[in-house]
C-alpha cells in the first residue's frame, strides 16, 4: 500500500459514523444474511422493513435521521 493509502484508513478507521451511515450499513448487513439464506430476499424488501421497525420504535410516525 501506499502510504497516503494508509493515511487514509488510518483515518477512516477512528471516523464515527453519522446515524445514516450506521443505518445502511445495518440494512447493507441485514441483506447480505438474508441473501443468502433465501436469495429472493431483496434490498427493496430490507429497506421496507427496516422502515416499518423505524415507524414501530417512533410510535407510528416516520422518523427521518440527519
Amino acid at each position: 500500500m501506499t502510504d497516503e493509502l494508509d493515511k487514509l484508513l488510518e483515518a477512516a478507521r477512528y471516523r464515527p459514523l453519522t446515524a445514516s451511515e450506521k443505518e445502511e450499513q445495518c440494512r447493507s448487513f441485514a441483506f447480505g444474511n438474508a441473501n443468502i439464506e433465501n436469495p429472493r430476499v431483496t434490498r427493496e424488501m430490507v429497506d421496507e422493513q427496516a422502515e416499518k421497525l423505524k415507524e414501530q420504535r417512533n410510535g407510528g410516525q416516520a422518523h427521518q435521521s440527519k
